[in-house]
């Protein structure tokens, strides 16, 4: 068995019913050739039937048999493992897939309620105070009122063979009855299946009360994953549930097939930084016990984790770092160009009629879907804080309209996902993101300031007569609704409300923030290379909004926003004569944000006008503004559908293509340099950059399911087999198969060089010259080694159609070297031979320099 090394460089892959663990091993030469150390595998455990993705787990206790089970898996990891590759498994501690009829776990809760030996496992409140529950379990899941569907016979009593009984079905959905009503319903069965009545009076006898599934935020006693009633909390502070939900990833790391563990959604945890110590201290244990070939060291650990502005993953929290939400943030906004008179942002809110600013954008859509979503959380949570105010003797001083107002205040104006309290000591320091909120809820003309006090000493300790129990429940409430309100409100509503420009609103941005400044872009490297030196680097992912190189094409636009304005309003004027009547002018322009940026590079396939059209469908029920998921606008959708299909129709629409594709031929170079900078900064800052699927060619994907399409793997083998020199693959840029050369040749250093990428000082390099702010320049650096890197940023005038810089307008921009002993090798770019760069010298304007000293 070939050695394995610590993780160096991540691939992801996507496993599906299509693409099994067999896919993967096919690729095993193909990645190590590119330079890759492990494959990011998606979640393995079995998972509904058809899921794309494997977040919807039903069952700890098996791989998924659609992958190809365990023996698929152990084949897949042999194979790569033959090739120096090992495996970092995505795993998911917070939820699982209920509803349906697959979900043992889930079934066996509601046959057993209380009793269930799963009771404990998943996050239910049995106390909830409505008594329309009464301790059963709130199954929200059916299409219309209980009344309608059981009129309609949509409820029936079926056989439930698996459970030695009976069980209501409802389409997919099963319920299984008590033990106690089996005997009963087997002899009255005639009865019971012919008369709603009686099957009315059964179904209320049961551990779950069956309900319509617009109910569930207002009723819901379970936590869901945000608020998708079909994936429910687990409580993995409990030794049983974390031991049974990690059992097959312990195994596998145990045998030495799998080196690393991705957190998904470690914010939804009821105490993160103890899961992690807990599986840190586990992973610890099991260390000797691999095999002699397994990957040295100790195990990695990545959380996906969002980061505020100014938020640092926790140092006691014991993992490597995030899964490069941050760093993806940071990339993209340094390609930006500062725009202090917020022209963008004016001409949004002057066509829209919507806020000119992020900030008021996402405060709207944070109390919006906390009401709409989450009003029953927030309804919990305000009671067991009146029940603390009560044992506290506070209760006359602060009315419960005045308690729910502060936890809104508070709980809106929360920047980051959660707060760092834990309720295990007191008092705790609840984080800058909580403390930021209580200000800005404090500071409210109509502030309930006695409600906020009283809720601030709660939740932090400083309210002595409060048990600690009692504190930590409605801390670990208050944390779970604040994760998931920041994900539905501002990812997944403002982000699609807002459209100054839409590079800047993707998965963990921090959409108020335009552009970076280069220098604050070196500091940022610096505080990585200092806290999370082994954090992934993102560039795409399986949840992005917009594919890298979308966002890059789209960043170019910021460098000269006037000729962008110009040209939206001449589409504007053009499309006049087949806008339909109704059709919201900022939904139009953010289309055309999408056309600019996805837009093929060999002109419209014949599945793009599907791919946008799903992309523009998706975004317009998110925003919830003129439709919704909910309840689909069908006329409005309809209208908006005709348009696109006028649109995309070069018999009716050639004027308006022949513009869009005239003003891509403007940015088209720009675009493609900042495409190739963001991945010669993602392979040579301090942290472990991870390619999604695919991404190795251009990546001009949307939001999902658009970013999980198959993936043509052919094409990028042959593109690597056959290779080429720099000039030819410059040349024909447009294929995409230069980022996968520099992208090859850089994971190559990586490689042949761990310790100065994994160790390497981070300093920046002094750029001087008319066009020196248009460098990110800088250094890695050790005793024996030094890699100089010079991208350019920013340049729409300044590179030609073969990507070449043009010298008279870089003229004598350059950047000083680091001294080495004998000549610097060009690993990316022309060679040089000074202790200096001139930009305007040689062709491709990105360089990579590797010296010795």
């Amino acid at each position: 068995m070939k050695q394995a090394h610590p993780v160096r460089a991540t691939y992801r892959l996507q496993f599906h019913k299509g693409f099994p663990f067999a896919s993967g091993a096919a690729l095993a030469g193909y990645l190590s050739r590119l330079g890759i150390s492990h494959v990011y595998a998606s979640p393995i455990l079995a998972a509904r039937a058809g899921s794309l993705h494997g977040y919807d787990v039903i069952s700890y206790d098996e791989v998924n048999p659609e992958l190809g089970g365990l023996d698929g898996f152990y084949a897949m990891a042999r194979a790569l493992r033959a090739e120096g590759i090992g495996i970092v498994l995505d795993i998911v501690p917070n939820h699982v897939a209920v509803g349906s009829d697959d979900n043992p776990m889930w079934l066996d809760l509601l046959k057993n309620g209380r009793s269930s030996r799963y009771a404990g496992w998943f996050d239910i409140d049995f106390e909830d105070a409505d008594p329309l529950l009464d301790g059963r379990i709130h199954a929200p899941f059916l299409g219309e009122p209980f009344d309608e569907a059981l009129a309609a016979g949509k409820l029936t009593l079926v056989d439930d063979p698996q459970r030695s009984g009976f069980a209501i079905r409802y389409g997919d959905h099963l319920f299984p009855i008590r033990s106690d009503d089996d005997a009963k319903a087997r002899a009255a069965l005639t009865q019971t299946r012919r008369e709603p009545e009686a099957l009315r009076a059964l179904i209320e006898l049961q551990h779950f009360h069956l309900d319509y599934w617009r109910n569930a935020g207002d009723r819901l006693n379970w936590r869901r994953f945000f608020d998708i009633t079909q994936l429910a909390g687990m409580r993995m502070e409990r030794p049983d549930t974390f031991d049974a939900a990690h059992r097959i990833a312990f195994s596998l790391y145990e045998e030495g097939w799998v080196d690393g563990l991705r957190i998904d959604h470690v914010d939804g945890l009821s105490d993160p930084a103890g899961y992690c110590a807990t599986l840190r201290a586990r992973l610890t244990a099991l260390a000797p016990r691999r095999p002699d070939w397994a990957a040295p060291g100790p195990a990695w650990i990545g959380v996906e984790k969002i980061l505020a502005s100014g938020e640092a993953l926790p140092a006691g929290w014991e993992t490597d770092g995030t899964t490069g939400y941050d760093f993806m943030d940071q990339v993209s906004a340094v390609l930006h160009e500062a725009d202090d008179q917020n022209r963008l942002g004016l001409f949004w809110s002057e066509l829209s009629g919507r806020p000119a600013s992020f900030a008021d954008e996402e405060i709207a859509a944070r109390r919006e879907v906390l009401e709409h979503a989450f009003d029953g959380q927030l309804e919990a949570i305000t009671g067991r804080l009146m029940a603390l105010a009560q044992a506290a003797g506070r209760e006359a001083a602060i009315p419960r309209g005045a308690m729910r107002r502060a936890v809104t205040a508070i709980a809106c104006n929360m920047r980051s996902y959660r707060t760092y309290l834990t309720g295990a000591s007191a008092p705790e320091d609840p984080g800058p993101g909580f403390s930021e909120a209580v200000a800005a809820a404090r500071s409210q003309p109509q502030a309930e300031l006695i409600a906020i006090d009283f809720l601030v000493a709660a939740l932090t300790g400083m309210e002595a007569a409060l048990e600690q129990p009692a504190r930590r429940a409605v801390i670990r409430r208050f944390n779970q609704l604040t994760s998931s309100l920041a994900a539905r409100s501002v990812e997944d509503t403002a982000f699609y409300r807002y459209g100054r420009l839409l590079s800047r609103n993707d998965v963990g941005f921090d959409a108020a923030l335009f552009a970076l400044p280069v220098p604050d872009f070196h500091a940022a490297m610096v505080e990585r290379a200092r806290l999370q030196p082994d954090a992934m680097l993102a560039l795409s992912t399986h949840d992005h909004k917009r594919g890298a190189d979308v966002r890059a094409r789209l960043a170019t636009l910021s460098w000269d926003p006037q000729s962008w304005i110009d040209a939206v309003q001449r589409w504007f004027e053009i499309n006049t004569a087949i806008r339909p009547e109704g059709l919201d002018r900022s939904d139009e322009y953010l289309l055309y944000q999408m056309l600019i940026g996805t837009w093929p590079p060999g002109g419209m396939a014949d599945d793009y006008p599907d791919r946008i059209g799903g992309w523009w469908r998706k975004a317009l029920r998110e925003a919830k503004l003129r439709t919704g998921w909910a309840t689909p606008n069908q006329a409005y959708e309809q209208l908006t559908a005709d348009f696109l299909r006028a649109l995309l129709d070069r018999g009716i629409s050639r004027c308006f293509q022949d513009e869009l594709e005239h003003h891509l031929t403007a940015i088209g170079p720009a675009s493609a340099l900042n495409g190739l900078a963001q991945t010669v900064l993602q392979c040579t800052v301090p942290g472990i950059p991870d390619i999604y699927q695919g991404g190795e060619f251009w990546d001009l994907s949307m939001v999902d399911p658009d970013n999980r399409r198959p993936v043509d793997f052919a094409a990028r083998q042959a593109a690597l087999a056959q290779g080429a020199d720099e000039d030819g693959l410059r040349a024909e840029w447009r294929s995409g198969r230069i980022k996968q050369d520099i992208l090859r040749r850089l994971l190559g250093v990586r490689r042949d060089h761990p310790q100065l990428f994994r160790r390497g000082r981070y300093r920046a390099l002094s750029a001087h010259g008319s066009r020196a702010e248009r460098l990110i320049a800088f250094c890695r650096e050790t005793e024996e080694q030094a890699l100089a890197v010079v991208v350019p940023i920013g340049c729409p005038a300044g590179v030609d159609d073969t990507l070449s810089l043009r010298a008279d307008w870089w003229a004598d921009t350059g950047v000083a070297l680091p001294s080495i002993s004998g000549d610097w090798q060009a690993l990316v770019g022309a060679p040089v031979s000074a202790q200096k760069v001139r930009l305007a010298d040689h062709g491709l304007g990105c360089r990579v320099l590797l010296g010795h000293r």
